[in-house]
């Protein structure tokens, strides 16, 4: 994703989020971005996205996954954290999601919603998202049940 409101959405949410981490005993929040424009096919994106640190916590975006509310996505990372889980992975497929047959065991399957949206508006609302979990954790009045 380059310039645009799309942008400049996904790195205030991180920043913000980023700024919060630490103050709620996350180690912090970075966005990373995998080029896989020169993938000849789903199997080789996935391979490529999926390629995450050794024990880390992974999650992927799949319109069959378990829709979270957000003080469970938020309760989900607090546990991780408490459990010494070393980082949790957001994954974001390419354009035709991922190849399920290299989707990593144990990876846990979340959705936001039924429709399908735009890959920038997903970056968005991951990057909300994860904030927001965040200043559940820190007691701000940033989410309203």
């Amino acid at each position: 994703m380059r310039n645009g409101p799309e942008r400049e959405m996904v790195d205030d949410y991180i920043r913000r989020a980023d700024q919060m981490a630490r103050g709620v005993g996350f180690h912090g929040v970075e966005e990373q971005v995998v080029d896989i424009a020169k993938c000849r096919d789903r199997a080789e994106e996935t391979d490529k996205i999926v390629a995450v640190p050794d024990g880390a916590a992974v999650f992927v975006l799949d319109e069959c996954g378990k829709a979270l509310t957000s003080r469970q996505i938020a309760r989900t990372l607090g546990d991780l954290r408490d459990s010494g889980t070393s980082a949790a992975v957001l994954l974001i497929g390419g354009a035709d999601g991922f190849e399920p047959s290299r989707i990593p065991r144990g990876a846990r399957k979340i959705s936001f919603g039924a429709q399908t949206w735009p890959h920038k508006l997903v970056r968005v609302m991951a990057a909300e998202q994860i904030y927001r979990a965040l200043s559940i954790h820190a007691g701000s009045p940033y989410h309203r049940d």
